[in-house]
């Protein structure tokens, strides 16, 4: 009767052993999974971020290009609005001097033509 009553008191302690073994473990992977959801959701945090900081920027440089795009446009305008000024003040001159070439023009086609 000794020997099963040690051996049942045996048994209840290796059973008790088991389960705290089993508890550990349990508890361990639920660490494990509380700190693999913890990086999993800094790692989407970080993600998330630079992908705002990379979309900002983004919208940044295409902001810039449109304002660089505004000023060549304008740029252009002013260049074609001189060129066209020019063009007829060269005109208007030419029409000036023209009187006062008419006659070698006229000497030099009779003298070399």
């Amino acid at each position: 009767a000794v020997n099963d009553e040690e051996l049942k008191k045996r048994i209840a302690e290796e059973l008790a052993l088991e389960r705290a073994r089993r508890d550990s473990e349990a508890q361990k992977r639920r660490l494990f999974g509380k700190l693999l959801e913890r990086e999993r959701i800094s790692s989407n945090e970080h993600l998330t971020r630079a992908m705002l900081r990379e979309r900002a920027a983004t919208e940044e440089e295409r902001q810039k290009a449109q304002r660089f795009a505004r000023q060549l446009e304008e740029k252009d305008r002013e260049l074609k609005k001189h060129d066209a000024y020019y063009k007829e003040q060269l005109a208007r001159l030419e029409e000036r001097v023209k009187p006062f070439f008419s006659p070698f023009n006229e000497e030099f086609s009779a003298h070399f033509c």
